[in-house]
């Protein structure tokens, strides 16, 4: 660890010694230098649009906020096995996209969240895909799928983000599409690779007629993934296409995207835990790299609701999305008076048919044991769907087999007008609206005994005495069956200011009112036997709806605020500060957990969150080198917490943190075609205000992660080229709870990939991830609250994987 941190701490220093003897020689006249090279001009005149009051950008040199961007080539380098996956390029945020594709967990810097991301939103072209950037099996960057319509994606973190859009104090990933323009462009793109993949990615755009210009594209994916479930894992595709009309001062773009992609769902696996946590090894007989328990055995289960109602579900389904999104973007000059104006509409499906690991994995004697202790007899019998006899020292695991079905509506609008009212002051005045909603149909619990091997197999057991335990495998009953509707609504006005004081000087400034009203339905439970059959003890306590429901609901209102300046110290050299105060509401779900209108209304168990932050930093690009150094501090007050234990407890708590930290972006090109990047970042976040936790580091962060990546290009003349590129991931340790009971140990990993270039049309590309076959930990077992040694489930990496794709530009 400390090997790492003066790694880093090195690299930092050198680099900062350089850039001090830079900006005092800023000023001296010194000889011409080489032109810079068109990647490097690129960068340097690079202009973002996240988080900036005019729609029109500003250059991310001069911008005063933390901000990391990400072209369409620097997104297939970095290889993303989803889209939560992008954050890994970004410093000051960790994702956990081991689970595949959909239900990722993105942490930030040093806000305190558990699971999901409830302080990152994705927005496509400035608006979000929905309003909340989190829900219980909904997180958002699960809405949204990677292909070749993307042009880039810029990642805000805090700065005004707090003032804008939906107002995430967290972190904005704002992916922006090609347009069509005078020159038409397309491209096929054929992948192949580990899991049977095999995927086509097409796209064209141009110009139609006059002033009209247009784009669509999208891709078609099957794959049975790394983990080979014996079913294809991910199945599915989109078509997105946008139609854009110039204006005299401005422009209007409509964009449509449609999405019907099923993804499997990767918990925990068994894993050996020893000398506390701290080393991890290999379950006897299961490979913790490409294993899963999954299987085409228990693929279509059943589960009892209610008497005489059974349910039939499909593994296969995973956690897909089925969505449209529709939306415009207009930005017009009208006699100085500049008007924008983003809109989208989001209709989509996200179920989750899913299975969640459950208690750590034990013998076949020992769950007999336990079996007979808690339901009499003298003799328990285990068997295979098929009769034959289990062996009493097999290894066993429990794991549910959920189904959430979740239908999301959202409809946003933000416009704003922009005025220099004043020499070098411009005034902006908008308003943001939201209205979103979600009816869910919920099924958790359904527990399912399998052996602890890959594609596991089902258990039968019954007792002497008549008892039955587990019928097809299922042993345990669904415990949470809600039916609920939720109905949402934002409305937002902010006034922004941007004054150059001069050349070298600008201050911006921002407050924001909101207010949220959230309604909800929610259905009463009651428990019951599914078959008025005693004997039949894995149905004897399911969940059921009792035809009654609770009616909740709650309004909030919050101010946020933003203050930053930049100072230039060269044309491409600046330096910044900035503080916020932000907000988040509660959710529907905090609405559901609390159960009565009491709770819902009692600020000490629902507060409404409040964040403050500061940063400083230095942000310089040219020929030879490139730097983005920052400081953050971060002031969390009051956000609610909620576990759900493998019996069905829900247990909840209320904290906040504190934390301070440091993040870089460094690349240095020290000759022609070689790079050397590294971005990461250090921190210092503990937890605050609750007893249980404090001063406990913030939970599944590390204190140090970094990424290096070197690149170097061989040129082979007439348009030839071959690029090696690969990275070298270091994770620092963390604590999967609140408690830091369950530790993470740290981790690296090494990706590779080249690129060979034939010419301006073809493109072969080769990517290999987590080559070396690193055993490293995302998620312990979040269905207990305890750690220590011994069998364990936990989600480890995905083992060594790889792409080929070939691709024709026209």
């Amino acid at each position: 660890m400390k090997n790492h941190r003066k790694f880093l701490l090195s690299s930092i220093s050198i680099a900062v010694l350089t850039l001090i003897g830079q900006a005092q020689a800023a000023g001296q006249e010194a000889a011409p230098a080489a032109a810079p090279s068109d990647a490097v001009q690129k960068e340097i005149q690079q202009v973002v649009v996240t988080g900036v009051a005019s729609a029109r950008g500003v250059r991310k040199l001069d911008s005063a906020f933390s901000i990391t961007t990400a072209s369409e080539e620097q997104l297939k380098q970095a290889a993303p096995i989803s889209t939560a996956d992008v954050m890994k390029l970004v410093p000051g945020a960790f994702a956990e996209s081991t689970g595949g594709q959909s239900g990722a967990n993105i942490q930030v810097r040093g806000f305190p969240s558990g699971s999901d991301s409830p302080f990152v939103s994705v927005q496509m072209q400035g608006n979000p895909l929905y309003p909340v950037s989190t829900l219980s099996f909904f997180e958002g960057s699960s809405a949204f799928r990677l292909d070749d319509t993307i042009e880039r994606v810029e990642v805000l973190r805090g700065g005004p983000s707090t003032i804008f859009s939906s107002g995430q104090p967290g972190a904005t990933m704002n992916f922006i599409l090609k347009k069509g323009t005078d020159t038409p462009e397309g491209s096929v793109r054929f992948t192949t690779g580990t899991g049977e993949l095999r995927r086509v990615d097409v796209f064209y755009g141009g110009k139609i007629s006059d002033g009209w210009y247009g784009t669509i594209g999208g891709f078609y994916r099957n794959t049975h993934g790394v983990r080979d479930s014996g079913f294809p894992s991910d199945d599915g595709g989109q078509i997105t296409a946008t139609l854009t009309k110039k204006l005299d001062q401005g422009e209007a773009t409509f964009y449509v995207r449609r999405t019907d992609d099923k993804n499997a769902f990767y918990t925990g696996v068994p894993l050996i835990s020893s000398n506390g946590g701290h080393t991890i090894s290999e379950f006897p007989g299961f490979d913790p790299l490409k294993g899963t328990l999954m299987s085409n055995e228990m693929r279509r289960f059943t589960i009892e609701a209610a008497p005489g109602k059974t349910l039939n579900y499909d593994l296969g389904d995973g956690r897909g999305l089925n969505s449209t999104v529709l939306g415009m973007e207009f930005d017009q000059n009208f006699n100085g008076w500049n008007v924008s104006n983003k809109f989208n509409h989001f209709d989509g499906k996200l179920n989750t048919i899913a299975m969640f690991t459950g208690n750590n994995p034990l013998s076949m004697a020992d769950y007999n044991s336990a079996a007979l202790a808690t339901n009499g007899g003298t003799t328990a019998t285990a068997t295979y769907l098929d009769g034959t006899p289990v062996a009493a020292n097999q290894q066993v695991v429990q794991a549910g087999l959920w189904a959430v079905e979740k239908k999301l509506k959202s409809f946003t609008d933000e416009i704003r007008v922009s005025k220099e009212w004043i020499q070098d002051n411009t005034l902006t005045v908008g308003g943001y609206f939201a209205n979103y909603s979600s009816d869910d149909v919920w099924y958790l619990g359904n527990s399912h005994l399998m052996t602890a091997v890959p594609n596991a197999r089902l258990i039968n057991v019954t007792l002497d005495n008549g008892v039955i335990v587990s019928k097809n495998g299922t042993d345990g009953s669904v415990f949470y069956a809600p039916i609920a509707s939720y109905d949402g609504s934002n409305t937002a006005l902010f006034v922004a200011n941007e004054w150059k004081v001069n050349d070298k000087i600008k201050i911006d400034g921002g407050v924001r009112r909101e207010r949220q009203k959230l309604d909800a339905t929610i259905s009463n439970l009651a428990t019951g036997d599914t078959d008025n059959n005693p004997l039949t003890v894995y149905n004897n306590n399911t969940s059921m709806p009792t035809g009654s429901n609770t009616a909740l609901n709650r309004t909030d209102s919050a101010t946020s605020f933003t203050l930053g300046g930049n100072y230039k110290l060269a044309k491409d050299m600046s330096v910044f500060a900035r503080a916020n105060m932000g907000h988040t509401f509660i959710a529907f779900d905090d609405l559901r957990n609390a159960g009565t209108q009491a709770k819902v209304d009692d600020r000490n168990f629902l507060p409404t969150p409040k964040i403050k932050q500061y940063e400083v930093g230095f942000k310089t690009a040219g020929q030879l080198y490139s730097a983005y150094i920052n400081y953050f501090h971060t002031d969390f007050e009051g956000i609610a917490f909620q576990q759900i234990l493998s019996n069905g407890t829900i247990l909840n708590s209320v904290s906040g943190s504190k934390g301070d930290g440091v993040e870089v972006e460094l690349a240095v090109r020290p000759i022609r075609d070689l790079s050397l990047s590294l971005s990461g970042n250090w921190q210092d976040s503990k937890y605050k205000d609750n007893p249980l936790t404090e001063g406990k580091l913030v939970q599944r962060q590390p204190k140090l992660q970094y990424r290096f990546t070197p690149t170097y290009r061989i040129p082979f003349g007439e348009g030839n080229s071959l690029k090696l590129y690969g990275t070298y991931t270091h994770v620092g340790d963390r604590w999967a709870d609140q408690a830091n009971l369950q530790y993470l140990p740290s981790y690296n990993t090494v990706d590779l990939g080249a690129l060979f270039t034939i010419g301006e049309k073809i493109e072969i590309r080769l990517s290999g991830n987590n080559i070396t076959n690193e055993l490293g930990l995302t998620e312990g077992n979040s269905r207990l609250t305890t750690g220590g040694s011994g069998p364990i489930n936990a989600r480890p990496l995905f083992g060594r994987s790889w792409e080929l794709s070939l691709a024709y530009r026209f």
